[in-house]
């Protein structure tokens, strides 16, 4: 039988009309740093943080729902993971990120920032989503993508990278916003002309600009494929 690795300390708070218990460590998890006696998060009921594993949630993170927490993966700040959603492996999910729904973040892959990951959403790998992206319908968002800003990504379709490319053989990231479209590369963050303009400067003609300008034109055939969407103040599809 597994041994218990937390308690309810008695403390209690509604949260959206659900009664959330307040754990605490019963046995010491080295690996990230919880002592025995230190105090946890918010969970509802004991399937969404399972004894097993080195998962934990801390501070004001709240789980609820039929919403699972597992492996060794972390949940922390203010974030919210709720619905049928799923937070396993070596995930991290924190700051005021939400995921929800069937959502499942897995592997190395860090939601952040005030993400939102929902629907029937997939991030894994070493994925990163973050700043006041949503991710949400079919989409996965894998490998070294990272998505950030106000990203809109509803489908695989509206996400592409390519890695091991430019001088520091990095990960070039595009991804649909709900103004346009958005590339990523390292601390750089703009859109495709003026990472355009940004490459044709810092590299001139070498052979990383020629790498660069070929992957910014399949970029711009697939943006241009993109459907028509208008989008509600809440992020579901305007009808």
């Amino acid at each position: 039988m597994t041994q218990k690795k937390y308690e309810f300390t008695g403390e209690t708070k509604k949260h959206f009309g659900r009664t959330l218990h307040q754990i605490k460590s019963l046995v010491a998890i080295a690996s990230i740093g919880v002592s025995i006696g230190d105090l946890g998060g918010w969970i509802e009921s004991e399937r969404n943080l399972t004894h097993s594993g080195n998962a934990w949630v801390y501070g004001n993170a709240r789980v609820s729902g039929n919403a699972r927490v597992y492996g060794n993966a972390e949940v922390s700040g203010d974030a919210w993971v709720y619905g049928n959603a799923r937070v396993y492996g070596d995930a991290w999910v924190s700051g005021n990120a939400r995921v929800s729904g069937n959502a499942e973040v897995s592997g190395n892959a860090r939601v952040y920032g005030n993400a939102r990951v929902y629907g029937n959403a997939r991030v894994y790998g070493n994925a990163e989503v973050s700043g006041d992206a949503w991710v949400s319908g079919n989409a996965r968002v894998y490998g070294n993508a990272r998505v950030s800003g106000n990203a809109r990504v509803y489908g695989d379709a509206e996400v592409i990278w390519i890695s091991h490319v430019g001088s520091e053989s990095g990960t070039l990231t595009l991804f649909r916003t709900k103004d346009g479209a958005l590339v990523n590369r390292g601390c750089f963050t703009g859109t495709l002309d003026e990472f355009e303009a940004a490459v044709r400067e810092r590299h001139t003609d070498s052979l990383h600009a020629q790498e660069y300008l070929l992957i910014v034109q399949l970029m711009r055939l697939r943006v241009a494929s993109w459907p028509t969407r208008e989008v509600s103040e809440d992020g579901a599809d305007a009808a």
